[in-house]
């Protein structure tokens, strides 16, 4: 685990990086209006309807009470009717004003709910045309937590943005007002509201450069918590009696993070504080004029209501919007975070002309000095890799754990690009091809194979997810990997659920997973068939039967087999030796042995555990 650091490296940020942090929003705002188009335009129409209310409201209020005034004074016998029709508009303004808002909220609501859900099917979806060392580097897994935590944090920045809109024309009804009687008031504004702004665009900076200098603490955060309360892990936290150890380290982190927060929150609290009484001093010191001015005869009791009313909410939406500005300038910081992982883009692509993939094959694959390194390293996981897969030929991988076995068969299907070197498929270069079309005819079983806490169905038929449907296929794909026999015994059949995430599911032993994620390769009529560690958690008997099975469906196709069994390993027309990612030998069984090499050394080593 990475350890813990004793001191926080804050990335600082410029005004000039905050402003153009803005250009992020015409992005922002088209992703906002693909997801509702109706429900965005319906909320800016609401709230602009809105922002007219405030100085309506006041105004209103200051007739009523010039008009009370009045009428109690007038020595004559006057008609209320006036004042009647000022209080029944007021209401029904009130009523206006208070149904927008639920309006409001509740369009916000909707709205942000569309939005979280658009973004993170567009993120599942970007991640999934992303190539497998992007999604294997670090650093792209920061890039992707940061835009995972924009889907829902950026729906509170698009219902900030529209509250900016509405309060800023409400501003201009009621500065209007405050400007046709004295323009200094305007001045005492400001001064009431900028050092509360300064102190809030301060410390909101702070806010996130703290939580970025924490991402990949977060995530090692987040899989602590995984670790210490799950199904999955929880025979070996007992096993290993390793409760105290992820606790430790957990109190260790959420610790740190605590003291980080606290201190930042404090320093906020206290400032703003200081901030607010010098608001707060500007207010009262606009009052006190207004007060002094109607006393004199300058202005009526409704005037001093009206400005008096103006002044504060006009304070109000300032320090609000000021603040909201600040947010948002934050959020739109935070927007690229969201911005630069759609722009990460795949290396492996599809060319302009892409050829037909040959069907059948009939060269074969070639590797001419294929070397590829992971990214940000300087290992080489394989290099110098000369060799042919001929069509319906079956090579077998063997070596240690490390060799590169695995990465071997990732190139070629063009899981990973080649650092150097080139793959040829029938003479052509695999990158002339549609990645697509040549995985579609390339089966392929991972040891690491995923166990989905889905049906028996769909595990199976994620071998071929556009078959779903179609249950035949299906049933003749289980029978193929002996997983027929365990839909047998289960008590729904094939639309058991399996796993225990969720309610009614069953789980399986490692056997039978592997039975099961088996089927898969059998759910495609593929020309090129991979096997890593197919039949690692099988017994004898059940690894001869899949072998007799998958020796019938590998007649006239390629296939590769990383296998550790040399049983396995011997099946195979060639077997080649890889050590330190590069090919040590190469041969039939018969002739590797009699070089007296590396894979005499390891077979007869295995021989002995049997004797």
């Amino acid at each position: 685990m990475r350890p813990t650091r004793n001191t926080v490296n804050f990335e600082k940020i410029t005004f000039r990086e905050r402003l153009s942090a803005f250009s992020n929003f015409p992005e922002f705002f088209r992703l906002v209006w693909e997801s509702s188009p109706k429900k965005t335009a319906l909320s800016f129409l609401f709230r602009i309807i809105r922002s007219a209310m405030p100085v309506a409201l006041l105004y209103i209020g200051k007739l009523i009470v010039d008009e009370v005034i009045f009428l109690n004074g007038s020595t004559s016998v006057s008609d209320p009717t006036y004042l009647w029709k000022l209080i029944a508009l007021e209401f029904g303004l009130a009523i206006l004003t208070d149904a927008l808002n639920r309006i409001i909220s509740l369009l916000d609501s909707l709205l942000g709910d569309s939005f979280s859900n658009f973004t993170s099917l567009k993120i599942m979806r970007h991640a999934a045309s992303l190539d497998l060392d992007q999604l294997e580097d670090s650093e792209f897994y920061d890039k992707l937590e940061r835009a995972r935590q924009q889907t829902a944090g950026r729906t509170m920045l698009l219902s900030q943005i529209m509250s900016q809109i509405q309060d800023l024309i409400s501003m201009a009804f009621l500065i209007t007002g405050l400007v046709a009687f004295n323009p200094w008031l305007i001045i005492l504004l400001i001064i009431a509201i900028i050092p509360s702004f300064l102190g809030e665009s301060h410390f909101n900076n702070q806010n996130y450069s703290l939580s970025r200098s924490q991402t990949p603490e977060r995530r090692e955060l987040d899989y602590l918590r995984f670790l210490g309360a799950s199904d999955e892990t929880a025979k070996e936290i007992k096993m290993f009696n390793l409760g105290n150890f992820i606790a430790s380290r957990f109190k260790t982190l959420s610790d740190k993070f605590y003291a980080d927060n606290s201190k930042l929150a404090i320093k906020r609290s206290a400032w703003g504080t200081f901030f607010s009484i010098l608001g707060t001093s500007g207010y009262y010191g606009a009052y006190v004029f207004i007060v002094v001015k109607t006393i004199s005869g300058v202005l009526s009791v409704g005037d001093l209501t009206f400005l008096a009313g103006s002044f504060r909410q006009l304070r109000t939406l300032s320090e609000g919007l000021l603040s909201r500005l600040t947010s948002i300038s934050q959020g739109a910081i935070y927007l690229n975070d969201f911005i630069d992982f759609f722009a990460i883009h795949s290396q492996i692509k599809k060319t302009e002309k892409p050829v037909a993939f040959p069907n059948p094959i009939k060269e074969g694959f070639q590797f001419e000095n294929v070397g590829f390194k992971y990214r940000n390293s300087e290992k080489w996981a394989n290099r110098h890799l000369n060799f042919t897969l001929l069509p319906g030929e079956t090579l077998a991988l063997v070596g240690e754990n490390g060799a590169g076995k695995t990465t071997l068969v990732k190139l070629l299907a063009r899981l990973y690009e080649p650092t150097e070197g080139k793959i040829l498929l029938d003479g052509i270069d695999l990158k002339e091809y549609d990645p697509e079309e040549l995985r579609l005819n390339i089966g392929v079983i991972f040891q690491d194979y995923l166990r989905y806490q889905m049906t028996l169905s769909n595990n199976i038929a994620v071998g071929n997810i556009q078959e779903k449907e179609n249950e035949q296929l299906i049933k003749s794909a289980a029978a193929g990997s002996m997983a027929d026999i365990l839909a047998a015994k289960l008590p729904n059949k094939f639309d058991q659920a399996l796993g225990k995430r969720f309610n009614n599911g069953v789980e399986l032993s490692g056997g039978e997973w592997q039975k099961v994620a088996l089927a898969r390769i059998y759910m495609k009529e593929s020309q090129v068939l991979i096997l890593d560690e197919p039949t690692a958690a099988l017994d004898a008997r059940a690894e001869y039967e899949v072998f007799q099975r998958f020796s019938k469906i590998t007649e006239k196709k390629s296939a590769v087999l990383i296998s550790h069994r040399f049983s396995t390993a011997r099946l195979a027309d060639r077997i080649l030796v890889l050590e330190s990612g590069q090919i040590l030998e190469m041969g039939t069984h018969e002739e590797l042995l009699s070089l007296k090499g590396r894979y005499n050394e390891l077979f007869q080593l295995q021989a002995r555990g049997y004797k």
